[in-house]
């Protein structure tokens, strides 16, 4: 049976995902999901592919995840002999990292970057106005985290260390747009981090999926 990726391309979780599977070189049909009539809040949804009303959904035969995060996780170690190795589970040390990065873009990344991109992006486009108090207050956030990212990748050319890992890749999707923001020069601005986006954002894997996620 082939997987399948109920999601939108737009969306930064699904992207996620996607860029996952095409590092690993898996084959999978993207199965769209209606946002704007809330399909993903239907009872079917809700019932057989995310209880939470989210996307993406991961279908591999009888088995279905949610979460990109885990999904992405799952894909990786499914496929682990193909594509990209990106968890880097035959070296502990090399694992550790990785898993480390991983806590660091969930846990203090994602927070201000995602409300940054929201406020500037995602909230005029559906009829809202941008909360400019908001957004500085996350961008002084995202810029300490920054500042250490900067540190860090002064050291290796990846956050794990000299190789292209999942800790990366989760990056891409928020990075993706908030570089399209005015706040851009928070990246750019910092040489070691600048360099890093450049790499991870031109990988043809990156690029196949990147293409298609345009608001407009």
């Amino acid at each position: 049976m082939a997987l399948k990726l109920h999601g939108e391309s737009i969306s930064t979780c699904t992207s996620r995902a996607m860029f996952c599977l095409h590092e690993k070189g898996v084959d999978f049909e993207l199965v769209p999901v209606n946002l704007m009539v809330g399909e993903h809040k239907q009872p079917p949804y809700l019932a057989t592919k995310n209880p939470f009303g989210q996307i993406p959904a991961f279908e591999d035969g009888d088995l279905t995840l949610f979460e990109s995060r885990a999904i992405s996780r799952y894909i990786a170690t499914k496929y682990k002999a193909q594509g990209t190795d990106l968890l880097r589970q035959d070296n502990l040390k090399e694992f550790g990292l990785v898993e480390v990065w991983l806590e660091v873009e969930s846990q203090a990344f994602n927070p201000p970057i995602s409300a940054i991109v929201y406020q500037i992006s995602i909230s005029p486009m559906l009829g809202g106005t941008t909360n400019d108090q908001v957004v500085e207050a996350n961008v002084e956030k995202l810029a300490k985290v920054l500042d250490i990212y900067e540190e860090r990748l002064s050291k290796s050319k990846y956050l794990a260390g000299d190789f292209f890992s999942l800790a990366d890749l989760h990056h891409i999707p928020y990075m993706h747009y908030f570089m399209r923001t005015p706040k851009a020069s928070l990246v750019t601005s910092r040489p070691h981090v600048k360099a890093w986006w450049d790499s991870i954002s031109s990988r043809p894997a990156i690029k196949k999926v990147t293409a298609g996620m345009n608001f407009a």
